[in-house]
């Protein structure tokens, strides 16, 4: 089987509101084969939006995530994104990614608990002690993952302002020139190296510290590698967190009894968490392709050694083949394996401090306000890396 289209779709298929997903996907999905569909900028692609499809491209060590030849990637802006330690070579990710990963086990990450439920549960006797309404994003869902990234790598919480700037405009889908890119991402680089020398001078019991002894006394990181890396942690560590918090509140309300439920059977808000990793879909468009070594199957189709495949998680996460009642949030779901943090070598580092803030924020507010709800329209964010609201007013 080849191609459904001759001509490869525009893509993405247009505006989508909200959380909703394009009805597009749900067609592409149910029809066999897979779609060549073409970005703004770069060569056409494959486009995967079945779960079974998903799993395995993204976990077969086949697909990489760098064409071997430099090809002309798709994506949504004319310059070139740096994916970090996403893009690097499979040798260079799993060298990376084997040192980070000693800092994120899940003994360090489940200390961060009570830390994390007393920061939620004071800026909500904050947002108390000012009235309503109040504005979920600023007052709540930024402050808790940017105080826990700061402090875990090490970069002060005073500088919030600088590198949530930064952090929006790397990861911007468009709205940018080339030049403007370029301008944020040099100085986000010379910020980080700035304070990697800062620690260097005066080490501290955090993450940098421990990444610059892997660097002085290991030498198992170059200096470039390093501040990449310092830079992937800072932006990951806290961009989508703080879209989802605020994602996950608008879903459970907009869902009827979804919230209710939560504040009646506070035990359930685990498995929400992953229910709603799974439902939102968070990536507002299907960035970082893969590119097969060799030529591979997926489904029926033979993809070819060097075409680049983008997978569609939200759309995988919604593929009624694999779960049940698919746009309905279920909180018992029985074995929900999303594919919300990724799947395979790529598997979201910092899944486990994700789950964690996710758990206590959602926790703190069911408990401490049962009446929350949205005081007028969330405004959201456009033409991002990441889907949410830039502010959403509540009131309790």
């Amino acid at each position: 089987m080849t191609a459904t289209h001759d001509v490869p779709l525009r893509f993405p298929f247009g505006e989508e509101e909200a959380l909703t997903l394009n009805p597009a996907y749900a067609a592409i999905r149910d029809t066999p084969g897979l779609t060549r569909v073409r970005m703004p900028y770069g060569a056409p692609a494959w486009l995967v939006t079945r779960y079974a499809d998903a799993r395995f491209v993204l976990g077969d060590r086949r697909f990489v995530p760098a064409a071997a030849d430099n090809a002309d990637e798709p994506r949504m802006a004319e310059y070139h994104r740096s994916g970090g330690i996403l893009m690097s070579s499979p040798e260079n990710h799993a060298r990376l990614r084997a040192l980070v990963a000693k800092a994120f086990t899940m003994r360090r990450v489940e200390g961060l608990r009570p830390r994390v439920a007393e920061l939620a549960t004071g800026l909500i006797d904050g947002m108390r002690a000012a009235g309503p309404p109040a504005d979920l994003v600023a007052d709540y869902a930024l402050p808790i993952p940017v105080a826990v990234i700061c402090e875990f790598l090490g970069v002060p919480a005073d500088d919030r302002e600088r590198f949530r700037g930064w952090t929006e405009a790397v990861t911007a889908l468009g709205g940018l020139t080339a030049a403007d890119y370029e301008r944020n991402f040099t100085e986000l680089r010379e910020y980080m190296a700035a304070l990697i020398d800062n620690h260097r001078s005066a080490p501290r019991d955090d993450l940098m510290t421990a990444l610059i002894e892997a660097r002085d006394v290991g030498d198992k990181l170059t200096e470039p590698e390093l501040v990449e890396l310092c830079i992937s942690i800072l932006v990951a560590g806290h961009d989508t967190s703080v879209s989802q918090i605020a994602n996950f509140v608008y879903a459970l309300l907009d869902q009827r009894g979804a919230w209710q439920r939560l504040v009646t059977e506070p035990g359930l808000v685990p498995a929400a968490v992953e229910e709603l990793m799974r439902f939102i879909p968070l990536i507002a468009t299907a960035s970082f392709p893969r590119y097969p070594t060799e030529d591979v199957t997926v489904g029926d189709v033979l993809v070819r050694a060097g075409e680049p495949v983008l997978v569609a998680v939200g759309a995988a996460n919604r593929d009624g083949l694999r779960f049940g009642s698919p746009d309905e949030l279920v909180f018992d779901r029985p074995a929900n394996h999303h594919l919300g943090f990724g799947h395979g070598a790529h598997h979201c580092l910092g899944a486990a401090l994700a789950r964690l803030e996710l758990q206590e924020a959602l926790s703190a507010l069911v408990r401490e306000l049962p009446g929350l709800r949205l005081a007028g329209d969330p405004a959201w964010k456009s033409e991002m890396l990441v889907r949410g609201p830039g502010s959403m007013p509540i009131a309790w």
